[in-house]
């Protein structure tokens, strides 16, 4: 209990005790029958109650205030308006306590008796907090600055959990926040686009077929070679790149789409000029996933802000916009019926839009926590969707096929082992599809039911360690692709399942991966890092 109380104290001038009996333990006593430790005053005209609200007025004999008085633990507990020492000074959250009408609250010795330089740690994550509250010149407030002293601080004790909650920043943001403030950059960390509210402005489309796409698009056979080189590094990302496509109509396959955790995508001219034809910031939040419509035309968009655009790149209008209960993480179109696409995300049920009438039109639900990726088979009759769903000993329910139009699984018995598959792509010309798993490997599967797993073609050799790494396979179909966790890019040979060739492509991982639908060797790559590079 000694070791409690014997604190030093720098003060060379002795403060005046107030009126009342010192015991041995150097603790004075005053009519409330509560022990003070020596040197902390008390407001003349306060008073005390009890448990019961009863006011003690009688004076009691030293020995007997020795005896029934509370240890100093329990006086902290029993009145925290009491602080045993100047340099102690805890931001707790005081109780509210009820005083009688006729007399003036007592201030609180938390904040009067603060010394001149000292600001409290809860005052500090205030974000108004005036200087008078914690100036020693009200240290006996007149009545009417002691009521609004108590109201003020009774109302940021209030805003007190609001002000200091500061939202999760990821590690590899905090890391590259550092780097920029030590080098004097990052002072504007957020991409310049349009204004909020504001429409898009329309994207300037050359009439004409570009000049390098023009002489394949009658060709009948595009063999894919290997690329050696870097024809573009298209810089304009600040957050990492999730995914690129190339525009599906052959003639406008010059632009590139590419979607980034920093809340916008863009639309790149990534054959000619390999310049930024537009930039969109439509979301609030990083967007996850962004398709081009069959038609070329438009682009949708989803994102964790639970938001869907449609945007049509002529005109910069928004042709359709929805609200999700989840956020998105995947996007596809029907490839038939072009006006409704499935969306997918944090949340155990897919959903069908309908972009006609801006509704959902049918529901598949799962008990699944989150929906990776979404893949159409059989002209879309039937689709595959990619969880998060695994156990100890097999991955089951990891893959699941659906009937389109009834909402019913086909099968939920596809792949059984324990790794979950970010990524799906379908083969070109042979009814198979692959699968990327966190076990650092590509698996084969049959596109037919019942979706049979291939055990003697295994793609392996890259890093996915968490990372939703993209695959895809050549528009001839010899050759597949996939990023890897440490950035380099790997292809395959379809047939014998050997290693073709690896780029180091970026620095950090690289997530997607897209062949160009009418060059035959050009590819394109994203990375963790912001960066696309148009390879040839």
């Amino acid at each position: 209990m000694t070791s409690l109380v014997a604190y030093d104290d720098s003060d060379s001038e002795a403060e005046t005790e107030p009126a009342g009996s010192v015991n041995t333990g150097g603790q004075m006593t005053d009519i409330s029958r509560v022990a003070r430790p020596l040197g902390l005053g008390f407001v003349p005209g306060a008073v005390d109650v009890t448990k019961e609200g009863a006011q003690l007025t009688d004076l009691v004999p030293c020995a007997d205030l020795r005896e029934r008085r509370l240890p100093l633990v329990q006086l902290w507990k029993s009145d925290p308006g009491s602080c045993p020492s100047q340099r102690l000074q805890w931001p707790w959250k005081e109780p509210e306590v009820t005083f009688p009408i006729s007399e003036p609250p007592r201030p609180s010795l938390w904040i009067s008796r603060a010394p001149a330089d000292h600001v409290p740690l809860a005052a500090a994550c205030l974000k108004q907090v005036k200087p008078s509250l914690c100036s020693p010149k009200s240290s006996f407030p007149i009545q009417h600055k002691s009521e609004t002293t108590c109201r003020n601080v009774g109302s940021f004790q209030r805003k007190r959990g609001e002000d200091c909650v500061v939202p999760y920043t990821p590690k590899r943001l905090r890391q590259l926040q550092a780097l920029s403030a030590e080098t004097g950059e990052g002072t504007n960390l957020e991409p310049q686009g349009p204004p909020e509210k504001c429409t898009p402005a329309p994207l300037c489309v050359a009439p004409t077929v570009s000049e390098v796409i023009q002489p394949h698009l009658n060709s009948q056979y595009r063999e894919t070679k290997v690329p050696r080189k870097v024809l573009f590094h298209l810089r304009g990302h600040r957050g990492p790149v999730n995914s690129i496509q190339w525009c599906p109509v052959f003639s406008k396959s010059h632009m590139l789409l590419s979607t980034s955790m920093d809340k916008t995508f863009k639309v790149w001219n990534a054959v000619d000029s390999g310049c930024c034809l537009q930039t969109y910031s439509l979301h609030s939040e990083a967007v996850r996933a962004a398709r081009w419509s069959p038609c070329g035309r438009r682009v949708l968009s989803g994102g964790f802000d639970f938001a869907l655009h449609l945007t049509d790149l002529e005109t910069g209008t928004q042709l359709f916009s929805g609200r999700s209960d989840f956020r998105i993480t995947t996007l596809k179109f029907h490839p038939k019926e072009h006006s409704i696409f499935l969306c997918g995300g944090f949340s155990p049920e897919i959903k069908a839009w309908d972009i006609r009438t801006g509704k959902v039109v049918r529901g598949y639900k799962a008990t699944i926590q989150q929906t990776l990726d979404i893949l159409f088979l059989q002209e879309g009759s039937e689709f595959l969707s990619s969880t998060d769903a695994s156990t100890r000993d097999s991955a089951d329910r990891t893959i699941i096929a659906w009937d389109f139009r009834s909402s019913a699984k086909i099968s939920n018995q596809i792949f059984h082992e324990r790794y979950t598959c970010p990524s799906l792509a379908l083969h070109p010309k042979e009814p198979v599809f692959l699968a990327q798993t966190n076990g650092n490997y590509l698996a084969l599967f049959s596109a037919v039911w019942p979706y049979r797993m291939s055990r003697r073609r295994r793609y392996e050799g890259h890093k996915v360690e968490g990372y939703a790494v993209g695959c895809e396979c050549s528009p001839c179909g010899d050759l597949l692709v996939t990023g890897s966790a440490d950035g380099r890019v790997l292809m395959f040979s379809f047939r014998t399942a050997s290693r073709a060739c690896t780029l180091q492509g970026h620095t950090q991982a690289c997530l997607g991966t897209t062949y160009h639908p009418v060059l035959p060797s050009v590819l394109g790559t994203c990375s963790w890092g912001g960066d696309i590079k148009i390879w040839h």
